[in-house]
């Protein structure tokens, strides 16, 4: 089954498609809609099926109850008298399109991979000056699932939790729509904690032949406390290892990556490890494994010794009052990332990818 939508006004309707307008408030009991209308207007130029009429989604979301799995997603933006720009979202506020633009009198199809948890697929659109023609959404079995397992470094932000955001939540933004991220990461968790959380097991349930599994952990691997805490030379490489055969197991293809760096410099402006024998401890296991490995920790030493103290807190969450409405009194993180610089960082790891020539996954990157 594929949903298929034509957005705008009632007067025109694309056969086989669903009309939405300006007024479709998502109800359960249809199951699609928009999760709040108030930024939502509807526009007819012209009776030309689809790209006649269109809405214009404001900072708005528009929903649709799937069953749990991948699709390939299709969206038609356009406008016949101006020009248009349009960013695009999916579940987990996950990157897809970007600044699409449009001149007035041009209409461009786009589309991208998306791996749904939870059983409803969102769809957000931003932009100075959005527009959607038509949006259709459609399961697929034959793409690329690339698993994340990882901290909060990692993991999709909450709906409205931006600007903040994990690496992993930019990653579909350098794929191509044959690959899906299976975003599991959470934040907080250790190697440990998120196997005795009962992550992996969702993962192992899931994760098929050919599929990938991308494994992520340190930051807090180092805490003391007993639910999360492992020994580098010890406990650490045993849960990592558990994580290589889960995909082994599958036939699906593990990548161990080494922990992004913190914020942390000396008086030379040089990139301190605050990881330190946890980094050691991937290196050797990917090493005596035949693991590949994303080695995510020099790749960012580099890039935030480019960057300096000063340059990085474009990559770290760091605000002033005022600067960001969810941080309202400033903020200063030497941890997790803004926008720009998760996907700054995610594309550390496609360059990567590129470099092990992970195939065929590589092939499939923008």
């Amino acid at each position: 089954m594929t949903w298929r939508y034509d957005f705008g006004t009632e007067n025109e309707l694309k056969e086989g498609y669903i009309k939405i307008g300006a007024d479709a408030l998502y109800h359960a009991e249809q199951g699609y809609g928009f999760g709040d209308i108030s930024k939502v207007a509807g526009i007819r130029r012209s009776g030309e099926p689809l790209v006649g009429d269109f809405c214009i989604p404001f900072d708005s979301v528009f929903l649709t109850d799937v069953p749990d799995g991948n699709y390939i997603v299709r969206v038609c933006m356009g406008d016949e008298l101006a020009p248009t720009v349009t960013t695009i979202r999916s579940n987990g506020e996950r990157l897809m399109l970007r600044d699409v633009r449009t001149v007035a009198g041009q209409h461009t199809w786009q589309q991208f991979g998306v791996n749904v948890q939870g059983g409803q697929f969102r769809i957000r659109f931003e932009g100075i000056a959005p527009r959607i023609n038509a949006l259709e959404i459609t399961p697929s079995s034959e793409q690329i699932t690339l698993f994340l397992a990882g901290d909060s470094t990692v993991t999709d932000t909450e709906l409205g939790g931006l600007p903040q955001s994990g690496w992993g939540q930019m990653l579909s933004y350098c794929f191509r729509h044959d690959v899906a991220i299976a975003n599991h990461a959470k934040g907080g968790r250790s190697s440990k904690s998120f196997i005795s959380e009962g992550r992996l097991d969702v993962i192992a349930e899931q994760i098929k032949e050919g599929d990938y599994l991308f494994i992520q952990f340190g930051h807090n691997d180092q805490k003391t406390d007993e639910e999360r805490h492992t020994d580098p030379k010890t406990t650490y490489p045993e849960y990592l290892m558990k994580y290589v055969d889960t995909a082994r197991s599958k036939n699906a293809i593990p990548v161990l990556i080494t922990s992004v760096h913190r914020r942390r410099f000396d008086e030379r402006g040089r990139q301190l490890d605050t990881h330190g024998e946890y980094l050691d401890a991937v290196r050797e296991l990917a090493a005596a494994e035949g693991v590949a490995l994303i080695d995510l920790a020099e790749k960012s030493k580099a890039l935030f010794e480019e960057l300096g103290p000063e340059g990085t807190k474009s990559v770290f969450l760091f605000g002033a009052p005022g600067e960001w409405i969810n941080y309202s009194t400033g903020v200063q993180d030497n941890t997790h990332f803004q926008e720009r610089g998760s996907l700054r960082i995610a594309e550390l790891v496609a360059e990567g990818i590129r470099e092990l020539n992970l195939l065929p996954l590589a092939i499939f990157l923008r």
